[in-house]
């Protein structure tokens, strides 16, 4: 078994912070559909503007509404504007083409892309 790259939201900008909720990533459900993350499924943050990386989970938001809001503990080391990398793994043993979208940013889907 390995771990691979299922999913990829690749420069999403951050729209907003809330460090008092008790914590995840709320991400626009097109997105979402889009990448295939599915509700409560674990992601990896990369954030390309200040390097820190964290795990959380993804919770929907709006669809078409471009929201990409950092909860908890994630909210203390980034801030709106900062540009993210959204990464969601799976174990498999099978090899299979990830889904990677690239957005605007607006956070509105551009394409799917391959690496």
């Amino acid at each position: 078994m390995r771990e691979l790259l299922k999913s990829k939201i690749h420069r999403a900008h951050i729209t907003g912070t809330n460090p008092e909720y008790i914590g995840s990533i709320t991400i626009d459900m097109d997105l979402m559909d889009k990448a295939g993350i599915i509700p409560y499924e674990k992601v990896l943050i990369a954030d390309a503007t200040n390097g820190n990386r964290w795990e959380t989970y993804a919770i929907k938001g709006e669809a078409c509404s471009g929201l990409i809001e950092v909860q908890g503990a994630g909210a203390m080391i980034c801030k709106p504007g900062d540009v993210v990398i959204i990464l969601a793994f799976e174990i498999t043993d099978e090899p299979f083409k990830p889904k990677m979208i690239l957005v605007d940013e607006k956070n509105k889907f551009l394409k799917y892309f391959d690496e």
